[in-house]
């Protein structure tokens, strides 16, 4: 097992995500964890997490998913949510998707690549992520990020992150594409397409849900590249739509690399 990945009993994909070499020395470690959700989080689960002082959980999840599936919190957690208000009314784009398309493997492909092709620019996007990097550069204590599978929105957020402090490339990818490892995929599908046969009377390919539950280079690459076509670099893109000026991103720096 990768000594990134921790074991919870039901929370997924759970890691830290520091601790890669930089442009200029090597980020720390157990200050930056991401996941999935913690909603269905056990007593065991709860007393681990309360373990690792988190100070910091930026639910990356719209309004509606957070209310479907709340969180759970250590006892006496005493840190800051970050959380977005903006709800356009909406069930979240990938149950539509599971709901409605044709579930096959080119066409959870497309909808993965047209997903991460808007994930940076949409406004919660925005609005969170740039309260992050704030929250970075102005607070102490370790950060958790999360989505609900915990492999999109804060893969994306992640890898934001490893670009504005120099991790290379390939790191940054390793650490993205670590879903495929952190998550029982193959097994987890099963159950995924016995709950999608419930929820919409038809069936899906085992290869299509699984192409669904994990990640793949094409989509983080996709992702980078309609970054750099709008804004022309990442680091504008920090910059202009996130706000992370130089002496932001400066002090995020000195706070995470050893």
């Amino acid at each position: 097992m990768n000594d990134r990945l921790s074991s919870f009993q039901a929370i997924d994909n759970f890691r830290d995500y520091g601790g890669y070499a930089t442009g200029g020395g090597r980020m720390a470690r157990s200050l930056l964890y991401r996941s999935a959700h913690q909603a269905r989080a056990t007593d065991k689960d709860l007393e681990q997490l309360g373990r690792l002082n988190i100070a910091h959980v930026v639910d990356l999840r719209r309004p509606s998913e957070r209310r479907a599936q709340p969180s759970r919190r250590p006892t006496g957690w005493a840190g800051q949510v970050v959380e977005s208000d903006h709800d356009d009314g909406r069930e979240a784009p990938h149950i539509t998707f599971l709901k409605t398309a044709d579930l096959t493997e080119d066409s959870g492909r497309a909808f993965m690549g047209e997903t991460y092709r808007r994930l940076p620019f949409e406004p919660a996007h925005l609005d969170l992520f740039g309260r992050y990097f704030r929250a970075l550069s102005e607070r102490r204590g370790p950060v958790l990020i999360h989505c609900a599978a915990g492999k999109d929105r804060t893969g994306l957020l992640a890898a934001l992150t490893h670009s504005l402090l120099g991790v290379a490339w390939d790191d940054i990818m390793a650490d993205y594409l670590l879903t495929n490892m952190a998550v029982d995929l193959e097994g987890r599908a099963e159950e995924v397409t016995r709950k999608l046969t419930q929820m919409t009377g038809r069936s899906a390919s085992h290869g299509a849900v699984v192409t669904f539950l994990g990640v793949e280079a094409a989509y983080l690459d996709q992702a980078f590249a309609a970054i750099t076509a709008r804004h022309g670099s990442v680091a504008t893109y920090l910059e202009q739509a996130l706000g992370v000026d130089d002496v932001m991103a400066d002090r995020v720096r000195e706070r995470l690399t050893a």
